[in-house]
């Protein structure tokens, strides 16, 4: 069998938000120092790589995604020696280290952006998108900001407006420019220079803005932002030589990896951006693409991923699989009632025996839940913005939970964001001392997952009716036959085995329900509700 294992397409890259992952020195704040200290329970856990949200100096009005200075870490978040550390230490473990590139816009603090707006004549003005206003104060066009209001703010001082897709103060870079595209891509090579392992790049696909700016066309939608359609503030051709450029760049250093995040993604466009000579991949973000409606059904599941792995795989194309992160309601708090967890395994489940790389946001193996803020609390730009409509991602956001015990492990000190009140019951070490926890069920699934080179890269197959609420699928790599069945629904379901294997030949791997034998009555069997269920169909089956 065909095992080459490739880090990034076949293992599960685990997502940071360094602010809420371990806090060293006791300010309330995560940092790379926790994090190196936590190294060694990622390896436990089994994961190949971890993808760090911003630790790069920044104002943090957008809380890191508004950069001030690419080329260096920003003191609350500790030094370069510290990230130099953190590479070495996660590489001795064989944890590869993906970062962050926010290279849509910069902060206005930025010393690009401080000379930009300093004249019309100073060099660096043409680093950044400035036009004149289109006449009575108006902007120079419709297009509007996703935090709200006209995409573009007025500078007095220099008396024309400048473009900011997101805050004010993240003003949009001009990658037409020779000068800073070359300023911007010499940013990747001093990362990679530094030993990280690849880039996961920030709405990369809003880059290049029409060069006529053109007013976009309207359409219904809850805020002013949604009420456009955005076909002339991104997705532009001008993206697909610089994706080329960059990949060239990307293939100078072994084994990297770029993964893009798409600006109102849908899986066509992920097609549209991956390839040998593009991204190696692309969230297409196939479950979490509604802030609003999560059927969380096998049916529905099973539609999203059919037409995905279609799509993909005439494409040659490989997926991603992404339920919950930094900018989305975690998945137990999308689809469970309560503290109850059973959802919370056929979502892990899915994540981790589908087709695609699997990206698991911190906290999930442990059914961490949103939290309540009130509307004071609030830190969030969007959520200010838009309360109580939409209220911001705080609450996705807040500190993992270690222990029981004070503000639990993750720091000393009252943290920048509440942690949730569950952790006393709900928190890593209580987990990892239950077998029947989420935790070592994650657990357990990845380390099928390393054993099993199926449920890695083997096709994918539905073969029972979702319409039952089961989703029941096989994963093929080869002689290497893996039956996956996930009962999403409250009761015991009837399910029919797969037609050509012989079910006395089948062996349990994992149940959630803890089932130890295996039997068919008539070619069928009965799943217990909401049980996850591998089978192995070993060779020598009628």
């Amino acid at each position: 069998m065909n095992d080459n294992f490739c880090w990034w397409r076949d293992g599960i890259i685990y997502q940071i938000y360094p602010r809420s992952f371990a806090d060293s020195n006791g300010d309330g704040i995560g940092d790379l120092q926790g994090i190196i200290s936590k190294l060694g329970y990622l390896n436990e856990l089994g994961i190949d790589a971890i993808w760090f949200s911003p630790f790069y100096p920044s104002p943090e009005i957008d809380f890191g995604y508004d950069i001030s200075n690419y080329l260096d870490v920003d003191p609350r978040f500790g030094t370069l020696a510290d990230f130099d550390e953190l590479i070495t230490t996660a590489h001795t473990f064989g944890i590869r280290v993906v970062l962050d590139m926010v290279a849509n816009h910069t902060s206005d603090q930025h010393a690009w952006f401080i000379e930009s707006r300093s004249s019309r004549e100073n060099p660096r003005r043409d680093w950044y998108i400035w036009k004149d206003g289109a006449g009575s104060g108006r902007p120079p066009n419709n297009w509007k900001s996703c935090f709200g209001g006209s995409s573009w703010e007025y500078d007095a001082c220099s008396r024309q407006y400048y473009l900011h897709t997101f805050a004010t103060q993240q003003p949009d870079v001009n990658w037409r420019n020779p000068q800073l595209r070359k300023a911007l891509l010499d940013v990747f090579r001093f990362w990679l220079d530094r030993g990280a392992d690849g880039f996961r790049l920030d709405v990369f696909n809003a880059y290049f803005k029409d060069e006529h700016f053109q007013n976009n066309p309207g359409q219904l939608g809850l805020r002013d932002y949604d009420q456009q359609k955005h076909i002339h503030d991104m997705d532009q051709p001008e993206m697909i030589p610089l994706l080329q450029e960059l990949r060239t760049l990307m293939d100078e250093y072994p084994e990297r990896y770029t993964v893009g995040e798409i600006f109102l993604p849908t899986p066509e466009k992920t097609v549209h951006y991956t390839g040998n000579d593009l991204l190696h991949a692309a969230f297409s973000s196939d479950l979490i693409e509604s802030e609003l409606i999560f059927p969380w059904s096998a049916g529905w599941v099973a539609q999203k991923i059919n037409k995905r792995d279609n799509l993909f795989d005439s494409a040659g194309i490989w997926p991603t699989t992404m339920l919950s992160n930094h900018d989305k309601p975690r998945t137990a708090s999308r689809y469970v009632k309560g503290e109850n967890d059973d959802q919370a395994f056929t979502a892990m489940a899915v994540l981790l025996t589908v087709r695609g790389t699997p990206f698991i946001y911190y906290g999930e193996e442990i059914g961490m839940r949103n939290i309540s803020l009130k509307r004071n609390e609030i830190m969030d730009p969007p959520g200010q913005k838009y309360w109580p409509i939409y209220q911001g991602r705080d609450g996705f956001r807040s500190p993992m939970q270690w222990r029981d015990a004070p503000f639990a492990s993750f720091s000393t000190t009252k943290p920048w964001l509440p942690v949730h009140s569950n952790y006393h019951q709900r928190n890593v070490a209580s987990q990892q001392e239950n077998p029947q926890s989420l935790w070592n069920f994650t657990r357990q699934l990845i380390a099928l997952r390393r054993a099993y080179p199926a449920l890695r890269r083997g096709s994918f197959h539905i073969f029972f009716r979702t319409d039952t609420g089961v989703m029941a699928y096989e994963r093929k790599l080869d002689e290497q036959r893996i039956l996956v069945c996930i009962n999403f629904s409250s009761s015991m379901r009837q399910v029919e085995f797969i037609p050509d294997a012989d079910p006395k030949l089948a062996a349990i791997l994992i149940s959630s329900a803890g089932r130890k034998d295996f039997y068919t009555s008539h070619n069928q069997f009965m799943l217990n509700p909401h049980e996850v269920l591998l089978l192995e169909l070993k060779p020598g089956m009628v």
